[in-house]
């Protein structure tokens, strides 16, 4: 299933808990644990049970996965704030739910700074810059030079407006000093369709979404995001190399508690996350959906969230995109 519909999906999933002995009368008190996903199920859901399953010992009480999708995660979020500060409720929450959708829409109902307590960090991703196997550029400054002679093509797709990939798109605008137009898809599907058949001249989505199109040789990457080379597309070269040094983006799943949670609660929660992410055959599920295991403390979530929102602000603003 293509990462960037599955992947909010699949790592609500891998939210994990788990409970030290001192606290086990803060959170292990026999009532069911929750797993909220922000986003409806697909492939993550499995994780998530496989997660929901693995934390049942550690946590000593059962745990479940509940979906709440809508919003574009907006709905997951205000139930995690709604929730009780006392552990049984945690939610897995992809990037773009507390840096983007504060910058793009006027009215989330949450200040992800305030009101979400960071658990940890559990995968981060890159994303990818395609065009359809019939295109001539092989390389990106390739694709460059290609706009520049083909003025009324420079735009490029993204699954949704609002997303990393659209603005990714407007860093790249930048660093290459063209405008570039977004053609925003509800969803990866549509977008491939399109860049597949060369509608739309290049495509920007997650690195896990584009990798079997250009596997099987219906599209060509021509660049990554990352900082290196990705271990799966060890032919493609960064931005970076070819030139771009503006040109890096990378998402991110945390996972959250409601704000005002027990530091104590907020530990063990982390613990157990670290260690089910990091037992073989989860590991093994998420780099198959093409997250790099992380695993994170709560300070440094928050630092990497406070981060994310400091840099990707002014690009959000400068674009002049709002979602409503």
């Amino acid at each position: 299933m293509r990462l960037m519909q599955t992947l909010p999906w699949l790592l609500a999933a891998i939210l994990s808990a788990g409970v030290a002995p001192g606290a086990s009368a803060q959170v292990a008190d026999g009532s069911p644990a929750r797993i909220l996903l922000a986003f409806e199920g697909g492939s993550a859901r499995g994780v998530a049970m496989h997660l929901a399953e693995r934390m049942r010992e550690p946590l000593k009480r059962p745990v479940i996965v509940e979906e709440k999708p809508g919003a574009g995660g907006r709905v997951g979020a205000l139930a995690l704030k709604n929730a009780t500060p006392d552990g049984t409720t945690v939610a897995m929450l992809p990037i773009a739910v507390p840096v983007l959708s504060p910058m793009t829409f006027k009215d989330v109902q949450y200040d992800p700074m305030h009101d979400f307590a960071p658990i940890s960090q559990i995968g981060s991703y890159r994303f990818a810059f395609a065009v359809s196997s019939n295109h001539p550029a092989r390389s990106f400054p390739e694709f460059v030079a290609w706009l520049k002679t083909h003025p009324t093509q420079a735009f490029y797709g993204s699954p949704a407006a609002g997303s990393l990939p659209h603005f990714l798109g407007v860093l790249v605008a930048k660093a290459i000093d063209i405008d570039l137009t977004q053609v925003a898809y509800k969803g990866f599907g549509p977008m491939s369709v399109d860049l597949m058949g060369g509608t739309v001249p290049a495509g920007i989505s997650s690195v896990a979404d584009l990798i079997e199109l250009h596997r099987a040789g219906r599209v060509r990457i021509l660049a990554t995001s990352g900082t290196r080379r990705e271990s799966q597309l060890p032919e493609v070269p960064t931005f970076v190399e070819q030139g771009y040094p503006t040109v890096q983006a990378s998402g991110w799943v945390g996972f959250f508690a409601p704000a005002k949670t027990p530091r104590a609660v907020i530990n063990e929660w982390s613990a157990a996350l670290l260690a089910a992410i990091r037992a073989p055959d989860t590991r093994q599920k998420l780099i198959d959906l093409g997250l790099d295991t992380t695993g994170t403390t709560p300070e440094e979530l928050s630092a990497i969230m406070a981060d994310d929102i400091a840099r990707w602000a002014p690009i959000v603003k400068a674009s002049g995109f709002h979602a409503d």
